[in-house]
């Protein structure tokens, strides 16, 4: 597995992961995203910004992740103080193809590596309140459950948060 940065020529197989990852988020109750998010237009953004990060199996895109420090003003309703810098973790998906590989985990690691390299002792990320996949991975890589939300974005969803500290 390789895990580089995202790049224009990327979008086309990454908006295919998507296609196919979210018919199986929607079939389990998990409608965090749709037809219409994310869409090719986030993923050129996070690229322009420097922050789409790819895992690459066999020459092929087995996931995707925004390793940003864009937090989301709802996060300050479980607690956290938003004035403090943090790597946080969005659209992070893996294709249905490469499940059970470790490459969402590696993608955190990324986000992990991230931080160290910027100085940054402070990960978050959420997720949709019916992810199961993601409350099991996140603690087994030291998150640690801080509440709920609703994002704006999203009406009606209700999202988990998670953070971890580093200690440098």
């Amino acid at each position: 597995m390789i895990i580089r940065r995202g790049s224009n020529n990327d979008i086309p197989n990454i908006m295919q992961l998507i296609s196919e990852v979210v018919p199986i988020m929607n079939a389990s109750g998990n409608f965090q995203w749709d037809n219409t998010y994310p869409n090719a237009e986030v993923f050129e953004n996070d690229i322009t910004l420097n922050q789409l990060w790819v895992a690459e199996v066999t020459a092929k895109i087995a996931g995707v992740a925004a390793i940003t420090t864009d937090q989301e003003q709802e996060y300050a309703n479980v607690g956290w103080d938003m004035s403090e810098t943090a790597i946080v973790t969005h659209r992070l998906a893996v294709s249905p193809q490469f499940r059970a590989m470790g490459i969402a985990a590696a993608l955190l690691m990324q986000a992990e590596a991230e931080a160290l390299r910027r100085g940054i002792n402070i990960l978050r990320i959420d997720t949709n309140a019916n992810n199961q996949a993601t409350q099991r991975l996140f603690p087994k890589l030291g998150y640690v459950y801080a509440g709920e939300i609703g994002l704006g974005f999203r009406p009606g969803l209700r999202f988990y948060c998670y953070e971890k500290r580093l200690s440098f």
